[in-house]
């Protein structure tokens, strides 16, 4: 099985080839750590000494966390393995070039690297550098080769946060002797709630090694502040900007719904201020064309941002990485995107560390829990760009309608605040699950 695979692999490697050389080209993606990917272990994790190895601890962890989302959802719970076994060393690997940044931010660019390809020969050489006694994988990365080859070097294996999407899910199952044989070199699975625990039972995880956890994203450190965001905040204060929204993580296809709302807002509120942030840095030049095309608003793009600019009746295009999260805290009410187009949707509990008023879109798939732990405490509104019919919460009405109740706005910030604090301890529970574990 896994020499088809690796012959299925380095088949759809070749044939996606040309598709990396435009992105790297272009946009300069996949070119960061390029050979860190084909297995060349970096010198900054070998040249360090290795800590004299305490009983009953390992000697390295390794944890793989895939983008920005999973690095900020298990930061808390690498803080609470650090307290846990302080003389092990501790190394993340992710697969994002964004990710790989916030990671060496956080836990040090000695202890960072990028997650090989999954090819026998790539990984194996990490693997003899590390030897790792466990290896800790953040959500759903079932690669076979890397399970495979890390249970033959001895090192446990759990899989943390998992979670089994509403998408992924019939495919896996359609798969589940294959998936079982591929799960079964994992030793515990960690799960976000109890119907992803039974969903990774329905596709081939053994039961007596799954457990649930709660949710890891619900410990997350708070957004640090960017100077930026106090920057912006004295502008829109001196412009006496209100309204002030914050779009964040848009995709294709929500851009133009959101501008059209703010249009209409200008209308009764011409000192309104909008915030659009798209996912993608490859994007900003799109969205900025976009934007364009609404001649009458003033438009403004963060890297171009005149200082003698009079921020309010206009749009800010933040093209910059990592300020996002604590933009948030200027939002009079917060749009986390991905949810207006079908997307899955994007973690709406940055805007909730600041008891901001939450709007999002129906597509809410990836973060079904989080927005279902939500709505049950009256803490997200979920609304549709356009309603033809009048039955469904709109976009604009339901803003309108917000800008119009502060009181209502304040429950709603409040709420969400709330139910961030009251569903933490995930860390504390992985943590301790992980020890027992070894």
């Amino acid at each position: 099985m896994y020499f088809l695979y690796g012959i299925a692999l380095a088949i759809v490697l070749a044939l996606s080839a040309p598709a990396w050389l435009w992105a790297m080209a272009r946009h300069g993606k996949y070119r960061a750590g390029l050979r860190e990917r084909f297995g060349r272990v970096p010198e900054r994790l070998t040249r360090l000494p290795k800590a004299p190895r305490a009983p009953a601890a390992p000697g390295c962890v390794w944890v793989h966390a895939v983008s920005v989302g999973e690095v900020l959802a298990v930061s808390e719970l690498v803080g609470k393995l650090r307290e846990q076994w302080p003389q092990a060393r501790i190394v993340v690997s992710t697969t994002t070039n964004t990710g790989q940044m916030l990671a060496r931010h956080r836990f040090g660019e000695e202890n960072v690297f990028y997650f090989p390809l999954d090819f026998a020969f790539a990984i194996r050489g990490y693997l003899r550098a590390l030897q790792p006694e466990l290896i800790v994988i953040a959500e759903t990365e079932f690669w076979p080769n890397f399970l495979r080859l890390a249970r033959a070097s001895g090192a446990r294996v759990a899989v943390v946060n998992a979670r089994i999407s509403d998408r992924s899910f019939p495919r896996y199952r359609r798969f589940r002797p294959l998936m079982r044989r591929i799960l079964r070199n994992v030793d515990l699975f960690l799960a976000q709630s109890q119907e992803d625990g039974r969903r990774l039972i329905a596709i081939g995880a053994a039961a007596d090694r799954v457990r649930v956890a709660g949710n890891l994203k619900f410990d997350a450190a708070p957004p640090r502040q960017a100077p930026f965001a106090a920057e912006l905040r004295q502008r829109l204060q001196k412009a006496g900007a209100f309204p002030v929204l914050v779009c964040g993580s848009t995709v294709e296809d929500e851009e133009l719904a959101l501008l059209a709302t703010f249009q209409v807002l200008l209308e009764k509120y011409p000192k309104s201020f909008m915030v659009l942030a798209p996912r993608r840095p490859e994007r900003f030049d799109e969205v900025a064309r976009l934007m364009q095309a609404f001649k009458r608003v003033p438009c403004w793009r963060r890297s171009r941002l005149p200082d003698d600019a009079l921020l309010c009746g206009g749009i800010l295009l933040l093209d910059s990485i990592g300020e996002l999260a604590s933009l948030y805290s200027l939002a009079t009410l917060a749009i986390v995107g991905g949810s207006l187009a079908p997307r899955g949707g994007h973690n709406i509990l940055e805007p909730a560390f600041f008891g901001v008023p939450i709007l999002v879109g129906p597509h809410t798939e990836n973060f079904r829990d989080i927005v279902s732990v939500f709505r049950a405490q009256d803490a997200v509104r979920v609304v549709h760009a356009f309603s033809s019919d009048g039955a469904r919460a709109d976009l604009t009405d339901t803003i309108a309608a917000l800008i119009e109740d502060s009181a209502g706005r304040e429950r709603l910030g409040r709420n969400a605040a709330e139910t961030l604090r009251a569903q933490a301890g995930a860390a504390a529970r992985t943590a301790k699950e992980l020890e027992i574990l070894l």
